[in-house]
């Protein structure tokens, strides 16, 4: 029996992923701008091996700054890669990159609600699992964007 609605494409699959990592990134990006958030970055991120030197020397404010920065940027190159390949796989890498660094922070931090224990994660748990979806999101676009330059580079020679 045919279908009456037609099967989505890849490419619209992928559009929504990379649209949904830029409103997150943009989001979160803005954030980091805040107090609000700047202290809260700072309770997990000042403690964490690769952020740690920052708070020191620049304290929590313009750490955050500089990871708002960053997320932002990744925003940039995920929304440019809508019509840039090299672009959207270089989004994809940040964005993976961003994701592989919050999950990491998963390893010290308290993830299970006191006075619960397990399955029950508390509220930095809650903040970081996510993350294993928005890394998966991020590597789709990017083996999507992969798989684009391979089909133009051998369509070309």
């Amino acid at each position: 029996m045919p279908s009456r609605f037609p099967a989505p494409s890849m490419d619209s699959a992928i559009t929504v992923l990379r649209w949904s990592l830029v409103f997150i990134f943009l989001f979160f990006g803005t954030a980091k701008f805040a107090a609000y958030e700047a202290e809260g970055v700072a309770k997990i991120a000042s403690h964490y091996p690769l952020f740690a030197w920052m708070y020191p020397l620049w304290g929590p404010y313009v750490a955050s700054k500089v990871i708002g920065v960053i997320e932002l940027s990744t925003a940039a190159a995920l929304a440019l890669g809508q019509w840039n390949t090299r672009i959207s796989l270089l989004g994809g890498l940040m964005g993976m990159a961003t994701f592989l660094v919050t999950l990491s922070f998963t390893l010290g931090a308290p993830l299970w609600e006191k006075g619960y224990g397990f399955p029950f994660i508390g509220a930095i748990a809650q903040f970081l699992f996510k993350d294993a979806g928005l890394f998966a999101a991020s590597y789709a676009v990017f083996v999507f964007s992969a798989q684009r330059l391979r089909a133009a580079d051998t369509s070309a020679a």
